[in-house]
């Protein structure tokens, strides 16, 4: 199989003539790592391809600047029956190309820097790594036992030895860093932060939000620097086979439930979870929401839901004003419209730009302006 045109064509898309990522992108058989993969199948099903069953295929998916998801719940696409349409989250898969390089780019790495990469999933982005820096200097670690155990022999089979490991990253990590990057949104930073070396640099996004950090550690233990004018979406990081079931069965309540509070929305239904800036600060505001939308035809419905009971649903035809109900001990959908009237007041949202401080008890601390917020 002749992959290395397609990887060629890959790595011009996705890096610049110039980078150094040029020749790890188009010498980095892609493939290989993701044999089968999962696509949605509607109704929340996912559907396995299997990549020898169709070479075309399996070329144009893996060398495609796409994230390809591996793992569905519990269940790889490695161990699948055919048969079976699981569904559920993703709890894997592999980055896509582009990602992967602009958060390896945000690293600054340089010749001789140890990397501790988070997330190591297929294994494809650890090898972009060991392209780079070669493998003394990578570290690789996620939660999976079988995703480190096939990286590690995938990555063995193309002559790469980084070192591979399982742990979980929302605890303390094995080994100290000149750089860390991570390819999953990290909920607590404290692991993180200590394992970086006074002068070292760690990049990651966070859970429920769509934000690249960029912060350097000081002697003082404090990583400072800033949200990137740049945005990522990650999987957010587990500690089990499986995401917790979060307020999944709060949202089945309350799902058609009347509300406590009915009230016309001053804005159009959003969904939230595509609106990222809007999603970010929605987080810093009330941590843990969770959200949920449909359409049916122009009818809009979206849901915020929280642990603690309070939970929100408006619906709406196109941009009309929604109908909003509202329960529980907040009123989500008013902290959603305070967002919104600040983004129409103002033309934008301070988070991106904002400038950030990461204390060791792992709290992360925004600022711009006259405005401020903190996370963890």
């Amino acid at each position: 199989m002749d992959w290395k045109p397609h990887a060629e064509r890959l790595a011009a898309e996705v890096t610049p003539p110039v980078s150094r990522w040029r020749d790890a992108v188009a010498g980095t058989p892609r493939h290989f790592f993701v044999p089968r993969w999962w696509e949605p199948a509607g109704g929340g099903t996912w559907a396995l391809c299997d990549g020898s069953a169709d070479e075309a295929a399996w070329m144009r998916a893996a060398y495609s600047d796409t994230s390809l998801v591996t793992r569905v719940g519990p269940l790889h696409a490695d161990n699948a029956s055919p048969e079976g349409q699981p569904a559920g989250l993703p709890t894997s898969s592999s980055t896509m190309p582009g990602l992967a390089v602009r958060m390896l780019r945000h690293g600054l790495l340089y010749d001789g820097a140890d990397l501790g990469l988070i997330g190591t999933g297929s294994g494809g982005s650890t090898a972009l790594a060991v392209h780079r820096l070669g493998d003394k200097h990578v570290t690789a670690l996620d939660v999976d036992p079988y995703l480190t155990e096939a990286a590690t022999a995938r990555l063995a089979s193309l002559g790469m030895s980084p070192r591979v490991v399982t742990c979980d990253a929302s605890g303390p990590l094995p080994g100290d860093f000149d750089r860390i990057v991570s390819m999953v949104a990290l909920r607590s930073l404290a692991g993180v932060l200590a394992a970086l070396r006074p002068g070292g640099r760690l990049v990651t996004t966070l859970a429920r939000m769509n934000v690249i950090i960029t912060a350097d550690k000081e002697a003082d233990g404090v990583a400072r620097g800033v949200v990137e004018w740049d945005r990522a979406g990650f999987m957010s990081v587990r500690s089990g086979a499986d995401y917790p079931p979060g307020a999944s069965e709060l949202f089945a309540a309350v799902r058609g439930r009347e509300g406590e509070d009915v009230t016309e929305g001053r804005y159009p239904v959003l969904n939230v979870a595509e609106a990222w800036d809007v999603r970010a600060m929605l987080e810093l505001a009330a941590p843990g929401v969770e959200t949920y939308y449909e359409e049916h035809g122009e009818q809009r419905t979206a849901w915020l839901v929280h642990r603690d009971g309070s939970w929100a649903r408006a619906s709406a035809t196109w941009i009309q004003p929604p109908t909003v109900h509202q329960g529980g001990p907040r009123r989500l959908w008013t902290v959603l419209e305070r967002i919104r009237h600040r983004l129409n007041a103002e033309g934008g949202l301070p988070i991106y730009g904002s400038r950030v401080h990461i204390t060791p008890d792992g709290a992360c601390h925004f600022t711009r302006g006259g405005w401020s917020a903190s996370y963890g």
